[in-house]
């Protein structure tokens, strides 16, 4: 199919063959889509989003990207290495993996420039991405000063200065204030609306709603329990309490103890 961007068959991957990851995932995903990952800490999400940015192989099973299966050896290729590089960006969960440069600024073009977007590209994108992320302040600083939520912006915005047709995202709200939330889910459904594939991973269900069309649930087991839409998985209660994702809650009402579900499905805007 023209618009399969990922086909993941029988995926399995364990780190140093022995503490398993992934254990037989398949999800194929098409052009447009936004997919949620959810999933408890440990369930592979994380892994999940790394084989699809190409920084981890499967040991099992395989990773096909536009019809292309991914292989190390896919990336001797310059022509192709560079491709994909620019098709797809991620936004990982620990934001000091991606800020390494001196100043917040050189972060934001370091990515753009290795890959040689022009440089009146370059700065029309640092214009519009620092003014949206409301970051022009943080620019000269150095990024290990930052607090979690400006170092989580400054790592969003050097990703989206590539501008790829795929961004990856792990847990790309953690840490931030409801503002700061609201304006990056606006961001993604923007993108979305503009053609791009959004793959987000997860625990907030606050955000899933939004950042959704398809869901799919992977479990303790580090397989997909589940998937379906936001909608089916949001009210699947039984499948989100077997995968740690909703808590019972007690209280006392009357002089006697009530446990009922607490779901935190209400949402922020």
């Amino acid at each position: 199919m023209d618009d399969l961007i990922f086909e993941l068959n029988e995926v399995k991957f364990s780190y140093l063959d022995k503490f398993p990851a992934l254990c037989g995932i398949d999800i194929d995903i098409k052009k447009g889509e936004k997919i949620a990952v959810i999933g408890a800490n440990g369930s592979g999400k994380s892994t999940f989003l790394q084989i699809l940015d190409a920084l981890s192989f499967p040991n099992k099973g395989s990773v096909k990207f536009l019809g292309r299966e991914l292989k190390e050896g896919s990336f001797d290729d310059p022509e192709f290495s560079d491709y994909f590089r620019k098709t797809v960006g991620m936004v990982f969960q620990n934001p000091d993996v991606q800020l390494f440069c001196p100043t917040v600024g050189e972060d934001i073009v370091f990515g753009p420039l290795q890959l040689g977007i022009s440089r009146p590209e370059i700065k029309k994108r640092f214009e519009e991405l620092t003014s949206l992320l409301n970051i022009k302040d943080l620019l000269d600083r150095q990024p290990h000063s930052l607090s979690i939520g400006e170092k989580r912006k400054v790592a969003i915005a050097s990703t989206l200065m590539i501008n790829p047709d795929v961004l990856l995202l792990d847990e790309p709200t953690a840490g931030l204030d409801p503002l700061t939330t609201r304006h990056i889910i606006d961001f993604l459904l923007q993108a979305n609306a503009e053609g791009k594939t959004i793959i987000t991973s997860t625990h907030d269900l606050h955000i899933v709603e939004e950042i959704s069309d398809m869901v799919y649930v992977f479990s303790q087991e580090k397989r997909i329990a589940g998937s379906g839409t936001p909608e089916d998985i949001l009210h699947n209660f039984r499948l989100l309490q077997d995968n740690n994702l909703v808590h019972i809650h007690k209280h006392r009402h009357d002089g006697k103890v009530h446990i009922h579900p607490h779901q935190h499905l209400d949402h922020h805007h």
